[in-house]
């Protein structure tokens, strides 16, 4: 037994062995991942498909819907419009049906009473052929 700075009471450590190992034995965990089969393969892509396929046309459906509605507000806008300018026409016809007879008097016309009535008998008389002069002058008489 070694003395160790004055204590008897100390156990002796055990020395080291060294010893070379030859080879260090370590294990390693091969995992093969195995592919998927064909038709599972298959079967993926179908649904891949069809789910493809699905959201197209609901897509292509909603595009139609909103083409749709775009052409219903911009109608809508256009009907404003003229109904605007169609109040406008109809206030200036308004005021222009006003100012016939105004300008009618200054411009030297009077209007007409029950007497000045003039009567003009339609004409008979037709250029083309005969049988069409003899039936406007039946449907005239």
């Amino acid at each position: 037994m070694a003395y160790t700075r004055g204590n008897l009471a100390v156990k002796e450590k055990a020395q080291e062995r060294v010893t070379q190992q030859r080879y260090k034995e370590t294990t390693k965990v091969v995992t093969r991942r195995t592919g998927l089969p064909g038709r599972e393969k298959f079967l993926y892509l179908i649904t891949l498909l069809a789910v493809i396929i699905v959201g197209g046309a609901l897509m292509s459906r909603y595009a139609h819907i909103y083409e749709l509605n775009k052409q219903a507000q911009s109608t809508i806008v256009k009907i404003k419009e003229a109904e605007k300018t169609i109040a406008d026409l109809q206030v200036e016809r308004e005021t222009l049906n006003n100012q016939v007879v105004e300008n009618a008097k200054r411009l030297g016309y009077v209007e007409a009473s029950d007497k000045d009535v003039i009567f003009v008998p339609r004409s008979t008389t037709n250029t083309s052929t005969g049988t069409e002069s003899s039936s406007n002058a039946s449907s005239g008489k």
